[in-house]
């Protein structure tokens, strides 16, 4: 079966921001400049130093991002990255770290299911937090 993975696109800090989602998930973390890539010769100058692709890769999941912009970028509330955690003091810890500097949509609270909470980081992406019961 196919898998999914978050692909996230940023207006020039997506060095900054996957440099932050990984001191608050870990993992390890690469990046492809433009400048350093086999199609820099086809990019303006001034995109050299931007990010062409990048990747966080954990045990449990994978992030790519990208400052590349095809098209205007709109920021919506129709995608929301989700981190289903295996504790709650796991739980609590990731949601405080991507929480910093953002916005709390939906504090972290007991549902049937486990604890969720949802926010919008400092970057204007949208996260679903969550630990399951089971």
């Amino acid at each position: 079966m196919a898998s999914i993975y978050p692909y996230l696109t940023f207006n020039g800090n997506c060095r900054e921001a996957m440099n932050y989602y990984k001191s608050c998930l870990g993992g390890d973390l690469s990046f492809i400049v433009v400048g350093e890539s086999p199609v820099a010769g086809q990019m303006p100058p001034q995109l050299k130093d931007h990010i062409l692709h990048s990747s966080l890769k954990t045990s449990d999941m994978e992030i790519m991002a990208t400052d590349m912009q095809p098209e205007k970028l709109n920021e919506g509330n129709t995608v929301h990255l989700c981190l289903v955690c295996k504790t709650e003091e796991e739980t609590r810890n990731l949601f405080d770290k991507l929480s910093a500097g953002g916005k709390v949509k939906q504090p972290l609270h007991e549902m049937f299911f486990g604890l969720i909470g949802t926010l919008t980081d400092k970057f204007g992406k949208h996260w679903i937090v969550e630990c399951n019961k089971n």
